[in-house]
């Protein structure tokens, strides 16, 4: 059914509206009395108001359009008409509403009515551009009533209106573009129409299984904690352990570091034999697309298997026993990797759909386009995007891969219960002009001044929106009451989230800095909250890391510098700083500042995340090859030129200063000209620095120093770097036929050659008693450790002690051919 709408045309319509309005199923309307004079007045006094305007609806006829039956009468106008301004604050946008369905002409036809409620919506929000509806009906009107919540208007409370000399009690409704969107008569239907739902469908959630599914396997069996079994021909299985459990069997390689290049679309999971299936007799051999010989036996001998459906949580309950989850754990684990499994289904159905860039298009994409172009999160990871507390909403409004614009709110802490800390050559002033706009600090300051309280008596804090909804009004309500902590509202500068979920970087201001805020919700093993006391020597550190990598040429030569963290405030006024032992809500009210790359940058350069070096796109193209490609270099130099860039430096913080980073793909900002890598900025310097021998530290840092033996201070490089970050890019790179494994390894103990000419003093550090070259080292799981315990995968406070281990791994930078054979796995704890 189509209806169309027209401005009313008073002497034309009044007597077809003057039959309506007399109508006894009118009489809301207050009007059945009226004459046919009275009615004309009234459609006079509505077109001659410039606050409102009347319109007549017609039902179009199929094959005659424009001739079709008047069938409604509405009225459009300014809600600040009938409604006073204490009761409804109203905003740009909103549109005020009347509706008179004309007596059904003829045989009664079900669901009319509601057609037109709907098609008076459609027409609200697209041709008269309202954000919000709003109606008052009589409270009494259930007819009316029904048909506005079918629709999607929501009753904020009755109110005593008078309307033309006539008093009723009226139910005061509004409803939004969502609201309608949402509602049962507008789903579906009309421009704004949107299923929040799309993306979870069965041909994407099918694809992100068998994603997913590839990941558990390959990461799961590199940590030893998955054995499959050898069918020889390329062909693996995995059976679960259960009797009458079904098997996995797929196409793989095993490369050096065992990393598993698991083949996405050979995986088959077999659930039950079925009789041998006879083809005149005779066997063809070969093997199927599917993974099963065309003989019609199993890769493995047997019978041909029935094939069930691919499920990524249904594999790792199936495993629960093998994995070690703890039982109580399970169902978080499973709820980790759900919202992962989710997230992956938005983020390929935006793909498929055309709203996420390719790799090749990410080829001359600026910082920010690029970070929201990430869709994997952590490469070793399976449950890597959990972000437990997130609702639909907040991951369309927060997720770093929504790219969306949002501003952070703002309160003012006490300065007598908080602790700002600022690095050298930084004081008050420059942190405020760098942290906030003028028009900001402005703004904050009288909103203090209102409330009677002294600006200088306070430090402004950026908050996450998640946070300042979840926990500032509820979690810190006491402080709120006292003033100790003062909401302020949004600020004026819109930004984006990174990657880290926390962390933000500022699209309205040109140079100004990142901001990090606490976020109470779980993440990858974490509730992601900042500690106020643990940031107190934040910028300290910063400082002191600086000038370290300042004061040595050789980070220079590399191209290699670090983004300070320059700032830091933390409140520590709640009641959660006096209870007896330490917990999460003294994480909640925190924020950092971090230097911004981009005017660091030099002339010719573009800034992108390392992270963007293990991304591939919906169809399956990978950025690093597309870069290797579009530079006109051979392969093997444009990787000498990363490694250049990314391990030397690395290398020479560990050999030259026992110091060591977090280095994986988000915490690397890397340089690049023309498609080489020609330098890196490293971040989250406070956080996750340390300092493994014993050299010389300022007392205030001291925090920082962890003593180690040799091998384990190797396992910076061998873990954070070779099996993090390299064993990654190394099968992507195998897999595209771009560069084989075996040469990608070569290059890299050419590389460590390479700095040991230059520093032969520095060739096994500071003490002697560091080998990278070494046959084999400890194989530490990053997975096994959220298995354990995905609630918190290590004790913050001693990383070392909580690692888990899994024999010993060899390494493909050894000096010697003859690597022993690996250790056996470790039982997981």
């Amino acid at each position: 059914m189509q209806i169309t709408f027209r401005p009313v045309d008073p002497a034309r319509d009044a007597p077809l509206v003057h039959t309506w309005l007399t109508d006894p199923r009118a009489r809301y309307w207050e009007m059945t009395d009226h004459s046919p004079e009275q009615t004309l007045d009234y459609l006079r006094a509505i077109a001659d108001d410039p606050r409102q305007d009347g319109w007549i609806g017609s039902l179009e006829s199929a094959d005659q359009p424009g001739t079709g039956a008047d069938v409604v009468y509405l009225e459009t106008y300014d809600p600040a008409i009938l409604i006073p301004s204490h009761v409804l604050r109203t905003r740009a946008g909103d549109l005020g509403m009347h509706v008179l369905v004309g007596p059904p002409a003829g045989e009664r036809r079900h669901g009319f009515t509601a057609e037109i409620m709907a098609a008076v919506m459609r027409f609200c929000f697209t041709e008269r551009r309202a954000e919000r509806v709003v109606v008052e009906p009589d409270v009494r009107n259930d007819r009316i009533l029904a048909k506005n919540a079918a629709v999607g208007f929501r009753v904020l409370r009755e109110l005593d209106l008078t309307v033309d000399g006539h008093s009723k009690r009226a139910a005061l409704s509004v409803c939004t573009r969502e609201d309608f969107a949402a509602s049962p008569l507008g789903g579906g239907s009309g421009e704004h129409a949107e299923d929040p739902h799309a993306h979870l469908r069965p041909d994407v959630a099918d694809a992100v299984h068998r994603h997913l599914l590839a990941k558990a396997i390959s990461e799961f069996s590199h940590e030893r904690i998955l054995a499959p079994v050898d069918l020889e021909d390329g062909w693996w299985e995995l059976a679960e352990p259960t009797e009458a459990g079904a098997s996995y069997r797929f196409r793989a390689r095993v490369l050096p570091l065992e990393h598993w290049l698991v083949d996405e679309d050979s995986i088959v999971r077999i659930e039950t034999p079925q009789d041998p299936v006879a083809s005149n007799g005779t066997s063809t051999g070969g093997t199927s697309t599917d993974g099963t010989p065309a003989d019609g036996t199993s890769a493995g001998g047997g019978a041909r298997p029935a094939h069930g459906r691919l499920d990524v949580l249904e594999f790792v309950a199936a495993f629960q026993s093998v994995l070690g989850i703890p039982d109580d754990l399970l169902s978080t684990y499973l709820e980790e990797l759900a919202s992962t499994f989710a997230a992956a289904c938005a983020k390929l159905q935006d793909a498929r759909e055309g709203r996420r860039p390719t790799a090749r298009q990410l080829l001359d994409a600026d910082l920010q386009q690029i970070e929201s172009a990430m869709t994997e999160g952590h490469p070793g990871f399976l449950a890597g995007n959990g972000r437990i507390g997130y609702a639909l909403s907040d991951y369309r409004a927060y997720a770093p891969e929504q790219g969306r614009r949002t501003r952070l709110q703002w309160i003012a802490v006490r300065r007598e219960l908080s602790h700002l800390s600022l690095g050298e050559g930084c004081d008050l002033e420059e942190h405020l002009a760098g942290a906030l706009s003028a028009e900001e600090r402005a703004a904050f300051a009288d909103r203090l001044r209102e409330r009677g309280l002294d600006p200088s008596d306070y430090h402004l804090m950026p908050l996450h929106p998640w946070q300042a909804d979840h926990r500032l009004p509820l979690t810190f309500a006491a402080d709120v009451a006292r003033q100790d902590l003062v909401p302020l509202g949004a600020g004026g500068d819109e930004f984006q989230a990174q990657q880290s979920l926390r962390t933000f970087f500022d699209l309205s201001r040109s140079g100004a800095p990142y901001v990090k805020t606490a976020l109470a919700i779980q993440n990858m093993g974490f509730l992601r909250g900042l500690s106020p006391h643990y940031m107190r020597d934040t910028p300290a550190i910063n400082d002191w890391v600086h000038g370290v990598v300042t004061g040595d040429p050789e980070f220079a030569a590399q191209g290699f510098s670090v983004l300070r963290e320059r700032a830091a405030l933390g409140y520590t006024g709640d009641v959660y700083h006096r209870t007896p032992a330490t917990n999460p809500h003294r994480k909640m009210l925190a924020a950092l500042w971090r230097e911004n790359p981009l005017p660091l940058l030099g002339e010719g350069e573009r800034a992108m995340t390392m992270a963007a070096l293990l991304h591939r796109d919906h169809e399956g193209t990978a950025l690093a090859t597309q870069m290797i490609r579009a530079s006109g270099l051979s392969p093997e130099e444009w990787l000498d030129d990363y490694l250049s860039a990314y391990l030397q430096p690395l290398v020479h913080a560990l050999l030259g200063h026992d110091l060591v980073f977090m280095p994986h793909g988000e915490n690397l900002i890397l340089r690049v000209r023309e498609q080489r890598v020609v330098g890196a900025f490293m971040k989250d310097i406070g956080e996750e620095t340390a300092v493994l021998g014993h050299r010389e530290l300022p007392e205030r840092i001291a925090r920082i120093r962890a003593v180690v033996p040799g091998d384990e201070k190797a396992l910076s490089v061998f873990t954070d770097i070779f099996d993090g970050v390299l064993r990654h890019l190394s099968g992507i790179l195998e897999a595209d036929g771009v560069l084989p494994a075996e040469v990608f390894w070569q290059r890299v103990a050419g590389a460590l050659d390479a700095y040991e000419a230059r520093h032969p003093e520095l060739a096994r550090g500071l003490a002697g008693d560091v080998d990278l070259r070494t046959a084999e080292f400890a194989h530490s799981c990053l997975n096994r450790l959220q298995l354990r315990n995905t609630l918190q995968m290590v004790d913050i406070g001693n990383q070392a002690e909580s690692l888990l281990y899994a024999g010993t791994m060899p390494n493909p930078v050894a000096r010697t051919a003859d690597v022993p054979e690996a250790e056996p796995a470790l039982p997981v704890a």
